[in-house]
């Protein structure tokens, strides 16, 4: 059951965010028209960043985002369904896989988190203080938001639109918590919901739901209230 969950979720996230993404060629040619530096992490020599650098990393659904402490950690916001189940560290600590970190957002549990840059990366190319050219606010000086972030480690309230790892970088770093992608999935969301064609989608599903389990307060009312409700919202 929770497999089947993790992969309808894994399919939503992908459907609503696809325009987030940024391919590794769009990477490259934003290094090109700016002053953005970008590595790839290696366990042989010392990452070029500097203590409160803001790093950000492309995972498979998402764009993730830490802050650099120095010596080699990121202090990043991360959900985590794996302390629910055991109090066992050495586990906890271990590279949060995709499966954990859905889990963690479906149960609102997370924490800001120290891991090495390696574990940050999770094997992706870093960007380095990026948002610096997409935000109007200023910087707050290094070391100033890595104190800010340092005061943060540790079990965190979450909410994967209204707290999520951006609103902890951009806290620590510009002093007021926002989300490029959760803007951008709201306007999806508004988007769909004005297209009407949403509406008829949804009366075709509910005939079908009638259809294939039968005339039910389970199968009715969704059929008429879902339709009814993106009809007003329109």
């Amino acid at each position: 059951m929770l497999d089947l969950l993790t992969f309808l979720l894994e399919k939503l996230f992908l459907l609503t965010n696809f325009h987030v993404f940024r391919k590794s060629w769009l990477v490259l040619k934003t290094m090109l028209s700016t002053t953005t530096t970008t590595t790839t992490c290696s366990n042989t020599t010392a990452p070029p960043f500097r203590r409160g650098d803001l790093l950000e990393v492309q995972r498979t659904l998402f764009v993730h985002f830490g802050i650099y402490l120095g010596d080699n950690k990121v202090a990043h916001l991360m959900p985590d369904i794996l302390p629910v189940w055991t109090s066992d560290q050495k586990l906890i600590t271990t590279v949060v896989t995709n499966k954990r970190l859905i889990l963690g957002c479906i149960y609102k549990n997370a924490s800001v988190r120290l891991d090495s840059v390696e574990d940050f990366a999770y094997g992706a190319s870093i960007l380095v203080n990026h948002m610096d050219h997409r935000l109007k606010t200023p910087p707050m000086s290094n070391e100033e938001v890595a104190k800010r972030a340092e005061k943060l480690v540790g079990a965190i309230p979450y909410s994967l639109l209204w707290n999520n790892c951006e609103h902890f970088v951009t806290y620590c770093r510009y002093g007021t918590p926002v989300s490029q992608q959760t803007e951008k999935f709201c306007n999806c969301l508004k988007m769909a919901i004005q297209d009407q064609r949403c509406v008829l989608l949804t009366v075709l599903l509910g005939v079908m739901s009638i259809v294939c389990f039968g005339l039910a307060p389970s199968t009715t009312l969704p059929t008429i209230l879902i339709p009814f409700t993106l009809w007003m919202a329109g």
